[in-house]
């Protein structure tokens, strides 16, 4: 997936529920917005980046069935961070008591706050050091765990609360720590 970014600033600076609108207003358009009030227009990815997509938040979502510890979140779920941003990671999860402590027209929206987790699988065209920089805006806004995944090269990069980023090359498996109690996502099938 490629990126194209707008600085509209010097035209309009969207609130929240203008960007809002002009995502509802364009569903078939993956639409980001910066803590910079910059537009970023996503492309779609390409048949092999959605297929891998498709294993990761399935292993998620089953995880979280079992426990019914959460709520998962594909790349369609827009999240409002605390430094303004509007974001829509890969693959997404909160704990149930960030989601009930949520208000009907909150669920509604982008919900008001950053994951508790996030995935982020980069397509072969996707930059390694953009995807980081994405990666440590979470964190900062406070997430708690997050895997920027590359298969390409077939490495992850983990995101810990106020923890340094730890490179991990070709793992088989990936543990969701005190964050996803119990789950362990088997990441060697993205990379076969």
């Amino acid at each position: 997936m490629s990126a194209t970014t707008l600085n509209l600033n010097p035209v309009i600076q969207l609130t929240k529920e203008q960007f809002y609108t002009l995502c509802a207003t364009n569903p078939d358009t993956k639409l980001e917005l910066n803590a910079q009030g910059e537009l970023i227009v996503m492309s779609p990815t390409g048949g092999e980046t959605s297929a891998w997509n498709a294993k990761l938040i399935a292993a998620l979502v089953n995880w979280n069935e079992q426990t019914g510890l959460g709520k998962t979140f594909d790349s369609s779920g827009g999240f409002s961070l605390p430094n303004g941003a509007q974001r829509s990671p890969d693959v997404a999860w909160i704990p149930i008591e960030k989601w009930e402590a949520l208000t009907s027209e909150e669920k509604r929206g982008f919900l008001p706050l950053c994951p508790d987790f996030v995935m982020e699988l980069l397509s072969p065209s996707d930059s390694w050091q953009q995807g980081k920089e994405k990666m440590e805006e979470y964190r900062e806004n406070g997430c708690r765990l997050g895997w920027l995944i590359e298969p390409k090269n077939k490495r992850v990069a983990i995101y810990r609360a106020q923890q340094a980023v730890e490179i991990v090359e070709a793992p088989d498996f990936l543990a969701g720590e005190d964050v996803l109690k119990g789950f362990k996502l088997d990441i060697a099938k993205i990379w076969s």
